[in-house]
């Protein structure tokens, strides 16, 4: 589909997925979620990307929350249908992605756009960003599973602390504790980043959505994520990587992958 809210572009085996509103401090619309589901759509099944790095357009702002006037007149069950359909079809599909999604947070990450970056498997904050979930400022909670990701993330004294006080924390602050996994100085977020990406480029494919997938499982109220584990465990085994990977091992050589 023709993006008009986003950028997209593959280099080097990844994707590169920019919210491009900057006017609007990249905001999350209808619109900008349905393009987001079809790009992270995309990259999943897509041979020709390897990873995605999600980031916003501007130096001011990741995403700056959701566009408040697309719902400011919504009855109990509009609101239940909103946040289902952007849980189903962008956040939990970036959880659940099979390649990995890397959150180059530029800015402001608030509300919707903190839910965002927390949805990826890994974050890198900017020195000047600033993150928080002010939802409860507004009379509403976290509606894209930013309850559930951010005490994952943070244990639940923090979470309710953030999110009850809907105060905004930095970027050094978010990274003590464990919200983001680096910070760095702004014309280094990319770089940084992108050093990450070409890390993981060189490991088996099959065998990251292996370790995405048991991951995950362990979050799932309902999975035995040891069992998963054991299960993917096995899969690896018959896949050509496994045999590359371990040749490779045995013949003292860098192992070229194919995700096959």
């Amino acid at each position: 589909m023709a993006y008009q809210n986003i950028l997209s572009e593959i280099r080097a085996q990844v994707l590169y997925v920019t919210i491009n509103r900057e006017q609007k401090l990249n905001a999350l619309n209808k619109e900008t979620l349905t393009e987001l589901a079809d790009a992270i759509a995309f990259a999943s099944s897509s041979d020709e990307v390897r990873a995605v790095l999600l980031t916003g357009a501007g130096e001011k702002a990741f995403v700056a929350g959701a566009d408040i006037s697309e719902f400011a007149a919504y009855s109990g069950e509009q609101g239940e249908a909103l946040a289902r359909n952007g849980q189903n079809t962008v956040f939990d599909a970036i959880e659940n992605c099979p390649k990995p999604v890397i959150a180059a947070i530029n800015g402001f990450a608030l509300g919707g756009g903190l839910e965002l970056a927390m949805a990826c498997h890994i974050r890198v904050a900017s020195e000047n960003a600033r993150l928080g979930l002010p939802e409860v400022s507004l009379g509403l909670i976290p509606g894209y599973g930013g309850t559930q990701r951010l005490t994952q993330l943070v244990g639940k004294g923090r979470a309710i602390e953030m999110i009850t006080t809907a105060d905004m924390i930095t970027a050094a602050h978010a990274e003590k504790i464990g919200l983001v996994n680096y910070t760095v100085p702004a014309a280094e977020l990319l770089s940084k980043v992108e050093e990450i990406l070409a890390k993981i480029k060189l490991r088996a494919p099959l065998a990251i959505a292996s370790a995405i997938r048991a991951v995950n499982s362990s979050l799932v109220f309902d999975e035995n994520g040891f069992e998963t584990e054991i299960e993917e465990f096995g899969k690896c085994f018959d896949t050509n990587d496994f045999k590359e990977g371990t040749t490779a091992f045995l013949e003292k050589r860098k192992p070229a992958f194919l995700g096959k």
